[in-house]
C-alpha cells in the first residue's frame, strides 16, 4: 500500500498524479508488489483554514492539502488500465 501523498508528493498534492501514474506503470509492467494506494483527495484543490467569523469553501479540506475531484477523477481509469494489464501478464 502505497501513499502518493506525504513524502512521496513532497507535500505537493498536485504531484500526486505523477505518483499514481509512475505507480500504474509499475503495476502495469507486473509489479504484484503494489496491493493499493492511497490519495488525498476531496471535492476541491487545496486546503483551507478554519477562521471564526469566515465561511468556509465548500468540499476544501481544512487539514491536508488536497486534490480536488477534477484531478482525482481521471486516476481511476488510469489505475484500472494498469491493473487489467497486469492481470494479462
Amino acid at each position: 500500500m502505497i501513499d502518493c501523498s506525504h513524502g512521496n508528493s513532497g507535500r505537493d498534492y498536485t504531484r500526486q498524479p505523477e505518483v499514481a501514474a509512475d505507480l500504474a506503470g509499475q503495476i502495469a509492467a507486473g509489479n504484484r508488489s503494489i496491493i493499493g494506494l492511497m490519495l488525498e483527495s476531496f471535492l476541491e484543490d487545496g486546503r483551507q483554514d478554519y477562521r471564526t467569523g469566515v465561511d468556509l469553501v465548500y468540499g476544501q479540506s481544512v487539514t491536508d492539502a488536497c486534490m480536488g475531484w477534477e484531478r482525482t477523477q481521471p486516476l481511476f481509469g488510469l489505475l484500472a488500465k494498469a491493473v487489467r494489464a497486469r492481470r494479462e501478464r
